[in-house]
């Protein structure tokens, strides 16, 4: 099916609840756009935008964008890879296997540089020998609605790693923002996509429509946040073991593992076994951990890395110059996150050009 224009975005969620999904897209909580259900269109951040700078978020009135912001602290990550999450629990001393839940849920407003994050995933989880069930029937029952990054924010550097901000597949459907007037490009990504599509109240999309759209995501790429020349960052990573730059790096960061926390492509888990005194079940739970976090490397009773300087050269290195050799691609998709919700302000971009 080719592309159609959509006035308003009720009809789409409308259409999503009818067929058993919980609409999950972007709202303004606690003086944060956040990823939470959606009754309508009306929950949605209209006019909202926001301004992103290392350690810095703030929300502002300007425009009449329903998109006008960039990344949310939130990413997919959090509903094919929630933080928490049951693996087996002991009753009588018999293992009973918890049941994976995986509702249905669309989730709108899902930016390019998280579909990129969710191909990384995708190949961590579901690649090599032993794949992860739990998060394929969590990924299958994700209907993804992409949406052109409009308003890049000041920590954004997707162009730089060839992420977005238009998106290009891995989505159900994606939208563009248009304005004068104001409407919606709507692209199918496949065959959930079309047939939705086709039961929505749309028109075809004109030529006009289409240039539009795609002046949306040049103009975006024209005023990104950052720029990162990814060019030798990773031999040189590789070769600085012993550079002076960590230390001083450390002197800074507060190994709070917030940026991990927000990073789309972290994946890193402990497990915690614990008791009830109810009934004797005993549960074993796995959650997302950090490189960060002295016990996450603890072996005989001591961290192997146990300096500030160590743990954030293994996460830098491991990002983008390691991950190379683990999954054949960079482990940073440039969204940003880690620069904006660091309560120190270091910015990795910054770092990486001291380091090369």
């Amino acid at each position: 099916m080719e592309a159609a224009v959509l006035d308003t975005l009720d009809p789409l969620i409308g259409a999503l609840r009818e067929r058993g999904y919980a609409v999950v897209g972007p709202m303004v909580r606690d003086g944060v756009i956040r990823f939470a259900e959606l009754d309508s269109a009306a929950d949605l951040p209209v006019g909202r935008a926001d301004e992103q700078a290392p350690g810095v978020y703030r929300l502002h009135e300007r425009g009449e964008l329903v998109f006008g912001f960039a990344a949310s602290p939130d990413s997919v990550k959090r509903w094919t890879h929630p933080p928490r999450s049951t693996l087996f629990r002991m009753r009588d001393g018999v293992p009973e296997p918890a049941a994976v839940r995986a509702p249905k849920v669309a989730l709108l407003g899902v930016r390019a540089c998280d579909l990129a994050a969710l191909a990384v995933q995708d190949r961590v989880f579901l690649g090599g020998r032993h794949p992860d069930e739990a998060y394929r029937e969590r990924r299958a029952a994700l209907f993804l609605i992409a949406v052109t990054c409009a308003v890049p924010g000041g920590t954004c550097f997707c162009a730089s790693t060839g992420t977005g901000p238009r998106a290009d597949s891995g989505f159900d459907l994606a939208l563009t923002e248009l304005t004068g007037p104001h409407r919606f490009l709507v692209e199918p990504g496949g065959e959930r996509g079309a047939e939705l599509l086709a039961a929505l109240p749309s028109r075809p999309a004109g030529d006009a429509d289409l240039e539009t759209a795609r002046g949306v995501g040049a103009a975006a790429e024209a005023r990104m946040g950052r720029h990162l020349d990814l060019g030798g960052v990773r031999e040189r990573l590789a070769e600085g073991r012993e550079s002076p730059v960590w230390n001083e790096i450390a002197s800074r960061c507060l190994t709070c593992a917030n940026c991990t926390m927000v990073c789309p492509t972290c994946f890193c888990v402990t497990v915690e076994d614990g008791t009830s005194l109810d009934d004797g079940t005993a549960e074993r739970t796995e959650r997302w951990d950090s490189c960060f976090t002295l016990e996450f490397t603890e072996l005989g009773g001591a961290p192997v890395r146990s300096s500030g300087a160590a743990r954030y050269r293994q996460w830098l290195t491991h990002k983008f110059s390691t991950w190379f050799d683990q999954f054949g691609t960079c482990g940073c998709v440039g969204c940003g996150r880690c620069v904006t919700w660091c309560p120190a302000g270091i910015d990795i971009i910054e770092e990486l050009e001291r380091l090369r």
